[in-house]
């Protein structure tokens, strides 16, 4: 398939390292690379009320303001991250930034249970986001690439399913560990996931595109046309309702049961159930998105349910814990499209821009907590929090709905061309 603006640079040739032995060491290196990438991002959220205790902070109004800093140093990390390595991507390679990835943030995760100080543990926030930035796009990018246009839909929910599962970890070990031992685990993973790097080879696709006399790894020209920045928006747009539940419903999920008369609700089981509704609903929409081979039909019908599922948790929510618990995990089912949302991402654009997207559209989602929190907050001093909650939803929902409705199908899209910048 050749699209408009981009030309076919290998004349369908197959894929240089299509074997089957590669391939599913590519899935298994990427799948545990995302698991304790998910792992480490979450640990903070779970351990960082224990961690502020341990440095000496005790009050409320201390945890809540130094948490907050804390998680947009994070963030901040990421955002930056997503773009540093899908740029590297592009120009070095999958490999170099799948693996480079896992290094930053396995280092980060040990280093951030030595800290002694506020400061130090903001630095290393930092630097792990920008490490965390980098696996997901990466080993997605690689996978879509070395499998064949009708089955790489599977690769890719296989690493965002197994990877997912790396919150659940991350909740059962700070429970039985304290936070700094949490921390060592995380980055023991990531150091130990390294050995498998022996025998994973480069995507044919891009090897074939180191030859050729075109840009790779060209941010801005994401903007330099209305058409592929349009998509690119759409790209992101689509994933907003996902992060609306993880960042606002779930994280806040105590507020939100105190409002319905809900006591003795934690967050940290909250996060738990919806991740362990994440990994059945990124398993359900992969398979699904290859039963219709169509990303988009399965993109809209979890947005849909997600839409419901809000509503009963923002509205009718009044019947304890065991059903908020079991909201949260539905939720969770419902924003399981994130594999269909990065695949979809990846298979949008040409192999000189696909890493620079795949990488840099999970994260600029996950950035979008920032300003929906902010609305949230705002909103939140004219009413209540469920309508503010309900307001912020509807906007998000709604960018989603028209996104995905003008998004392109690109299930059983040839992936081998490039975008003429």
């Amino acid at each position: 398939m050749q699209e408009s603006g981009s030309k076919n640079i290998t004349g369908g040739l197959k894929n240089t390292f299509s074997g089957s032995k590669n391939v599913r060491a590519i899935i298994i290196v990427a799948a545990l690379g995302y698991f304790v990438d998910i792992y480490d991002l979450i640990l903070f959220s779970i351990v960082r009320v224990a961690s502020l205790k341990g440095l000496g902070i005790v009050d409320d109004a201390g945890l809540k303001d130094t948490g907050l800093m804390l998680l947009n140093m994070q963030m901040a990390g990421m955002l930056l991250g997503g773009i540093i390595w899908g740029i590297l991507g592009d120009k070095r390679g999958r490999i170099s930034v799948l693996f480079g990835s896992i290094i930053m943030y396995s280092v980060a995760n040990i280093l951030n249970g030595m800290v002694q100080d506020i400061p130090q543990y903001a630095v290393l926030r930092f630097i792990a986001g920008i490490g965390l930035a980098g696996e997901l796009g990466a080993g997605i990018t690689l996978v879509s690439e070395v499998m064949s246009k009708e089955s790489r839909g599977y690769g890719t929910t296989i690493v965002a399913t197994v990877g997912i599962l790396g919150a659940v970890a991350a909740a059962l070990v700070a429970d039985f560990f304290e936070w700094r031992t949490a921390y060592y685990v995380g980055g023991s993973m990531g150091i130990a996931l390294l050995i498998l790097r022996i025998g994973i080879y480069e995507s044919g696709m891009f090897k074939n595109l180191q030859n050729e006399n075109v840009g790779r790894g060209q941010f801005h020209h994401l903007f330099t046309s209305w058409s592929r920045f349009v998509k690119y928006l759409r790209c992101i747009l689509i994933g907003m309702p996902l992060w609306f539940v993880v960042g606002i419903l779930i994280t806040f999920s105590d507020a939100f049961a105190k409002y319905h008369g809900i006591s003795g609700i934690a967050p940290a089981k909250s996060i738990m159930y919806c991740y362990i509704g994440l990994a059945v609903g990124d398993l359900s929409s992969g398979y699904l998105s290859q039963l219709f081979k169509s990303r988009k039909k399965i993109i809209i019908s979890f947005i849909i349910a997600t839409n419901v599922l809000i509503f009963l948790y923002l509205f009718v929510n009044q019947f304890g814990s065991f059903y908020f618990y079991s909201l949260c995990m539905a939720l969770g089912i419902s924003c399981g499209y994130w594999a269909v949302f990065v695949t979809n991402a990846s298979e949008q654009f040409g192999t000189n821009l696909r890493a620079t997207v795949t990488t840099s559209v999970p994260n600029f989602v996950r950035g979008a907590v920032v300003p929906l929190s902010l609305l949230f907050q705002y909103l939140n001093g004219y009413t209540t929090i469920v309508y503010s909650a309900a307001i912020v939803s509807g906007i998000a929902l709604f960018l989603a709905y028209i996104s995905v409705y003008k998004m392109d199908e690109t299930y059983g899209k040839d992936l081998d061309y490039v975008e003429m910048l």
